[in-house]
């Protein structure tokens, strides 16, 4: 699983793993990390709303909601000032096969390291509120 740094805002906000963008998000004064994609189609979950009835995020493509309390239990993470390092979920590792198929042969050679990069999304204001950033 890779771990990485990157700052909380501005610059550089965003570290993109494997082609998935995660971001730091504060929501009623918690700081959390999450992935900036929704679930559901890809959606720019960073910039999405807080639900005023319940703790959920809702995308602005479909209005999917998300919970928080799940987006927060998913990538550990510490922030120390003004960066954030987090352990980020190995997708590659996580996948399933059918109860019926045969299990996958051994891997032959030990798999790439994750490509990591980072740049800049802009949050939405429920998500950078108490973050100082909005």
């Amino acid at each position: 699983m890779p771990v990485v740094t990157f700052p909380v805002e501005g610059r550089d906000n965003c570290a993109v793993v494997d082609g998935t963008p995660y971001v730091y998000a504060t929501v009623r004064g918690e700081g959390f990390v999450m992935r900036a994609r929704c679930a559901h189609r890809g959606g720019p979950l960073h910039l999405a709303a807080v639900a005023a009835e319940s703790a959920r995020l809702v995308c602005p493509w479909h209005e999917r909601k998300t919970s928080l309390t799940r987006l927060r239990a998913e990538i550990p993470a510490v922030r120390t000032g003004g960066r954030v390092t987090a352990v980020i979920p190995d997708r590659r590792l996580a996948l399933v096969r059918p109860c019926s198929a045969p299990p996958a042969p051994p891997a032959l050679a030990a798999p790439s390291a994750p490509s990591v990069e980072l740049e800049h999304r802009p949050l939405s204001r429920d998500l950078a509120r108490a973050a100082g950033c909005g």
